[in-house]
């Protein structure tokens, strides 16, 4: 087991890694919205689910994999009404379509609106 670890996505903000590479799989943990190089999280459903696939997409290539390598998702949503406008940002960079769910959830840390993890093949 290898921690996945990048300063392109936010560190940790508790007792956990961004993710695990394990027998040739990468497992990010969630990733919410928070921008990496500020610490601010941005405003409105769109641009934060932005955010979160970033921060997924850099923890990807950390691990040496992608989007286009992703096979599982879940989703957390702190209002199912931004389903809709969350979809139309997860589409952009989840083009394979992987397996995925997504739940709404009463809280989410940072009282952000989003939060994404993935599990992907590495190579």
């Amino acid at each position: 087991m290898n921690i996945i670890e990048t300063k392109e996505a936010p560190s940790a903000i508790g007792p956990y890694s961004q993710g695990y590479i394990v027998n040739g799989f990468a497992y990010t943990s969630g990733q919410i919205p928070v921008d990496p190089a500020t610490g601010n999280v941005p405003a409105g459903i769109e641009a934060q689910a932005e955010q979160s696939c970033k921060n997924v997409g850099a923890t990807l290539k950390a691990a040496g994999s992608s989007f286009a390598k992703v096979f599982k998702t879940t989703c957390f949503l702190a209002d199912m009404g931004d389903f809709a406008a969350f979809n139309k940002v997860y589409a952009k960079y989840f083009t394979s379509k992987p397996a995925r769910s997504c739940v709404a959830v009463k809280a989410l840390p940072k009282s952000v609106l989003c939060e994404i993890e993935a599990i992907a093949v590495i190579k």
